[in-house]
């Protein structure tokens, strides 16, 4: 990992900055009929947990389950409304959570994360290697979690002063600069258990993330050609997902 390295805040370009608004309306694919839900215990594909990004909810991951359901995998929700708390807090409940996915799957499940839920996801993976089929990460800064715009860093700034005037449902200075940093920034640097999937698909144009943040070397590194915020959406990225797990779901005993 790149621990020692000092990830600085960036401003992305005016035209990045265009093409991650245009980005947030890939998530109209949200709205339209259901796809039908699958059985993970009649299905021969891998089951998937879905965690979303930050300031997102399990609402901006439904075009990419529709596709994964359509192509055979039973999808799960993490339960998350809006990613915008304690990073050990959430931690907590995607933990639970997935050993309730996993006890209803019959067998572990592949976590599938969109920017801080792919890094939050890869804690989890350390935590509960045996709950888990393989790990796939979407445009996540693995390297450090704050190597991301001047303007977010603000934002999540502002959210730790909201949680200290009493909303505590926020992420909190503690997440930032204080104890929940250490432990999480450590579990994120944790080595990755040995022969667990692990893909980091990344795009140069991200406009959020700096993309080398997203070069773990655990995984194996898939570079798209997608904004940020539209990833979870893009077509050529869902494809290249289903592919993946179909290949996964081939390996699995």
């Amino acid at each position: 990992m790149a621990a020692d390295r000092k990830w600085e805040p960036f401003n992305p370009p005016a035209e990045a900055r265009v093409r991650e608004m245009v980005g947030w309306l890939s998530y109209v694919q949200a709205v339209g009929p259901p796809v039908p839900a699958v059985d993970p215990r009649l299905s021969q594909q891998v089951p998937a947990l879905l965690v979303p990004g930050f300031l997102a909810g399990d609402w901006s991951l439904i075009p990419l389950a529709r596709h994964l359901r359509r192509s055979g995998h039973a999808t799960f929700t993490s339960g998350i409304a809006l990613n915008s708390g304690c990073t050990e807090m959430l931690l907590g409940l995607l933990e639970r959570r997935l050993e309730q996915v996993v006890q209803e799957a019959g067998r572990p499940v592949v976590l599938v994360g969109q920017s801080r839920g792919g890094t939050l996801c890869r804690m989890l993976a350390i935590r509960r290697p045996d709950q888990v089929a393989g790990l796939v990460t979407l445009a996540s800064p693995l390297l450090h979690q704050l190597a991301t715009t001047r303007d977010l860093v603000a934002q999540v700034n502002l959210l730790a002063r909201l949680n200290v005037r009493g909303w505590p449902w926020l992420v909190s200075s503690d997440c930032l600069t204080g104890g929940c940093a250490e432990r999480t920034s450590a579990l994120l640097e944790s080595p990755w258990p040995t022969g667990l999937p692990f893909i980091s698909v990344y795009s140069r144009q991200d406009g959020v993330v700096d993309w080398r943040a997203c070069l773990d070397p655990a995984a194996e590194q898939i570079e798209v050609r997608s904004t940020h915020n539209g990833m979870g959406a893009d077509r050529a990225v869902q494809r290249l997902l289903t592919a993946r797990l179909r290949t996964l779901s081939d390996q699995q005993p």
